[in-house]
């Protein structure tokens, strides 16, 4: 069950691969994840030095009261993979026109994991398409629920 879903992403991006991932987070923003106080959407990974980096997502604190001065919402998450899993991201991340995006944020176990995917952006032209099939699709179940009544 996904607790965060970056919507966009599958309509903004094409995706080629998936990879799941651990995150190191501090106590507080694991209760703030699976309280759904977090945003993904806009942000990506950076391959830095034989680390992996999750840049520009926003974890808002659990108890905005109660958080250490020194708390940055939008701070870089370091991520864990094996080291082959960091070495084919890097040569992804190398490759022009392809970047690394986080697509959802869910448990497994006890444990809160990230899936993030190897994509391309869409052009103008490949997002209206994806909508046109989209709108297709409904149609067609539209008329399959009406044809069963």
């Amino acid at each position: 069950m996904a607790i965060l879903v970056n919507k966009k992403a599958k309509f903004d991006y094409e995706i080629l691969e998936t990879y799941q991932a651990g995150i190191e987070l501090f106590g507080h923003e694991v209760k703030s994840l699976r309280n759904k106080k977090a945003s993904i959407e806009g942000s990506h990974v950076k391959v830095r030095g034989g680390e992996v980096y999750l840049v520009g997502t926003t974890i808002s604190p659990y108890q905005p009261e109660n958080v250490a001065d020194s708390y940055d919402p939008e701070r870089p998450r370091r991520l864990l993979l094996t080291k082959k899993e960091i070495r084919e991201l890097s040569q992804y991340e190398d490759k022009n026109g392809l970047t690394i995006i986080p697509l959802s944020v869910y448990n497994k176990g006890n444990k809160l994991k990230l899936e993030i995917a190897v994509a391309r952006g869409k052009k103008k032209i490949d997002k209206r398409e994806s909508t046109k099939k989209k709108d297709t699709k409904r149609e067609v179940e539209r008329e399959a629920k009406h044809r069963l009544r």
